[in-house]
């Protein structure tokens, strides 16, 4: 499977994640400070790692920042993304099972290896549950209809 790994920073975890992510045979494109080694803007790296993921250049993005939320909500502005943050394996079950969930977000602060590992067992090993096949088709109606009217401005 290609992944695409971004993130703000450059920190343990995020080293880790990637050899973790070869060690199982996956190719992988990195984006943010993973390619510069110096800070880079969040809502960049989570735009970069979904639009990747949206246009189907890559399979699935992963990424991170201080805390995980920053780069979900910019990932998840990209049309047809799904980008879950998930703390433990079990938010990761649920995210794929459930919400079909296409992005993993993780935080840089919080994120231990050996919960890292759990995580990405967790996301690799569970596919989509085609009963929620509904579900996943409602908020997709709700990105279509926002992307279709007014943009709300901040």
């Amino acid at each position: 499977m290609k992944i695409a790994v971004g993130s703000d920073e450059k920190r343990f975890i995020t080293d880790y994640v990637i050899e973790e992510l070869k060690r199982r045979g996956h190719q992988i494109e990195l984006f943010g400070s993973l390619v510069t080694g110096q800070p880079t803007s969040w809502p960049k790296v989570g735009q970069a790692v979904a639009e990747s993921v949206a246009t189907g250049h890559v399979d699935e993005g992963i990424i991170f920042c201080w805390t995980g939320t920053g780069v979900a909500i910019a990932a998840n502005k990209v049309p047809g993304i799904r980008a879950a943050l998930c703390f433990d394996a079990e938010t990761a079950r649920g995210a794929r099972l459930w919400d079909h969930a296409n992005v993993l977000v993780m935080s840089l602060r919080l994120t231990s290896d050996v919960v890292a590992k759990e995580i990405l067992d967790a996301w690799f090993s569970t596919s989509y549950a085609e009963s929620e096949r509904e579900t996943v088709k409602q908020v997709s109606e709700i990105e279509r209809k926002y992307s279709l009217s007014q943009t709300i401005e901040a």
